[in-house]
């Protein structure tokens, strides 16, 4: 037992110390973890010793647990005295032993001391391999798409199968009990091509920032978000729950749309936003009891500074483009783990629309630049119940259904119109769906939904997980299916899903002005000679692969 706990100790004080820099981190790592169970097998073995020691002792005081009378505790006294006599006299001996013996003998040091020594190299090994630096998890998706277009005028546009390869790497580190680190890197790029831009007119929009992970361009990985957290259970000595956190934020795949793309909700309704920004959130938690709930969220999506290398870097520059600025209330008033209703209003300041020198759609070019052309108002509420009925059946407990009903109202700049208007506008839409438990595997999940916008709606959805546009956009009814089964164990799932628009006017994934966002008809859009350019309906059947560990 001696030499494999010294030889154990040695070999710990390498490892963390001196690995030779020509081993790979993974080997290293890899034998920290051989270690770290070697010792933790010696502890387990030590412990047991020493618990069969005093089971020992103990019965040979008496029945063990029972409580000494005053004449028991007087003999153990005694015996306490004597033993320290007898403990004096071994010492004794043993000294006397110790000269006469070699000096090399070994010490053997008591079952404590072996258990700290052991105890402390493996803190110091849990330190280096985990302990004080960044969990990683990985989430690799490929993906094959068959997507096709039917213009106003009839004519098709189509690719049969459409490759992407999507990575995140999410990293996290909760440094105290109160604050959080949390990120996340992103790749996404389709098959056998950095660029899916081949008209110089429209490459700019490739790299906007709203979109800037959820398109599939290039090579490169991106921050897809990055922030900390604070959470406290008090807020300045009132019993109220809150959190606070600045960084790049996780505003897409929010609540209802996490559904479908088989993720954990962020934080905004998917409903009425899924894009990326920059900012800060903070929220109270109101009543305990019901999960009532306020999030102040402060984003912003376009800066207007100047480039680095001019007489004044960074100022404000005088231009059309001013500050994208978004503020929003999350209020939640009920949440139990059946039943939620939510709600959240937002205003952004400041949006834009390309620039349209000609005033002719058919010539537009979007290196003309952009134009601020107002603010938009937008407020989204809904209700998902998860378990149908209370036990009726198995299926029913695990299918969720829910509903959700949004509004946006145009607030133009003064001398500018929005969506083909200079008067506020209003527009609607509704979404409907269920998830229900597969009917061929015990933990697949199966979906339908449905959603329809009116003629001025507008949401700022540029992110949604749907190539062929944002179905949540659709200024006319959208349709949806999806089969989401594991393969093995919650590591590799695959799914499949079809997707289907059919748009009854144009504009659904424009910008906010009126020289991509005004909706028209298909007849319009025929009449005016822009039929083949205006897409009357796309569909997308996507299956996927994906590893998450």
């Amino acid at each position: 037992m001696k030499k494999p706990l010294l030889l154990s100790l040695a070999a710990a004080a390498l490892i963390v110390t001196n690995l030779s820099a020509e081993t790979t981190m993974y080997e290293r790592f890899e034998a920290m973890e051989r270690e770290m169970n070697q010792l933790k097998q010696e502890i387990a073995t030590l412990k047991a010793q020493k618990e069969s020691t005093q089971d020992e002792e103990a019965e040979d005081d008496g029945e063990p647990g029972t409580v000494a009378s005053d004449d028991a505790q007087s003999a153990d006294s005694v015996a306490s005295d004597d033993a320290g006599e007898d403990t004096e006299v071994v010492a004794s001996a043993d000294e006397a032993q110790e000269e006469e013996s070699d000096e090399d003998e070994e010490y053997i040091p008591s079952t404590d001391d072996r258990l700290f020594d052991i105890e402390e190299s493996i803190a110091e090994l849990n330190r280096n391999t985990s302990g004080s630096h960044l969990k990683f998890q990985v989430d690799y998706r490929f993906a094959i798409e068959n997507m096709s277009y039917e213009m106003a005028n009839g004519d098709k546009a189509e690719n049969d199968a459409f490759m992407t390869n999507r990575l995140w790497i999410d990293m996290g580190y909760k440094a105290t009990n109160n604050l959080s680190f949390i990120g996340q890197l992103a790749y996404n790029k389709a098959f056998g091509q950095r660029s899916g831009a081949s008209n110089p007119a429209t490459a700019s929009l490739e790299g906007f920032d709203w979109i800037a992970n959820e398109s599939a361009y290039d090579d490169k990985i991106r921050v897809r978000s990055a922030y900390f957290l604070w959470q406290d259970q008090e807020f300045f000595g009132l019993d109220i729950p809150w959190t606070f956190s600045i960084g790049r934020r996780p505003s897409t795949n929010g609540a209802l749309v996490n559904l479908r793309d088989d993720d954990h909700a962020s934080s905004p309704i998917g409903h009425a936003i899924n894009v990326e920004f920059d900012g800060l959130s903070s929220q109270f938690t109101l009543n305990k009891e019901y999960k009532t709930s306020v999030k102040l969220c402060l984003g912003r999506g376009m800066s207007n500074a100047a480039p680095k290398f001019t007489s004044t870097p960074y100022a404000e520059v005088s231009t059309e483009n001013t500050n994208i600025d978004l503020a929003g209330l999350i209020f939640t008033p009920y949440e139990d783990r059946q039943y939620k209703i939510s709600s959240m209003y937002y205003y952004a300041s400041n949006l834009i629309d390309v620039k349209d020198p000609d005033a002719n759609p058919l010539t537009i070019d979007y290196r003309d630049g952009f134009d601020t052309v107002g603010g938009l108002h937008t407020g989204v509420a809904y209700v998902s119940v998860k378990g149908i009925g209370d036990g009726w059946s198995n299926f029913l407990d695990y299918t969720t259904v829910f509903a959700s009903f949004a509004v946006s109202k145009t607030d133009p700049k003064e001398g500018q119109s929005m969506l083909g208007s200079t008067q506020s506008e209003t527009g609607t839409s509704f979404w409907v769906g269920t998830q229900f438990p597969s009917l061929i595997s015990d933990y697949g999940k199966w979906g339908v939904e449905y959603n329809h916008g009116s003629k001025y709606w507008r949401s700022m959805t540029y992110g949604e997980d749907t190539n062929i546009g944002s179905k949540l956009a659709a200024r006319g009814d959208a349709y949806e299916v999806y089969f989401t089964e594991y393969l093995v164990d919650d590591i590799l799932s695959m799914q499949l899903r079809y997707t289907y628009i059919d748009y009854e006017y144009s504009g659904s994934n424009g910008f906010f002005g009126s020289t991509t966002g005004t909706p028209i008809t298909m007849d319009q859009a025929v009449s005016y000679g822009m039929g083949g350019s205006v897409v009357d309906n796309a569909q997308d059947i996507r299956l996927y692969i994906r590893y998450k560990y």
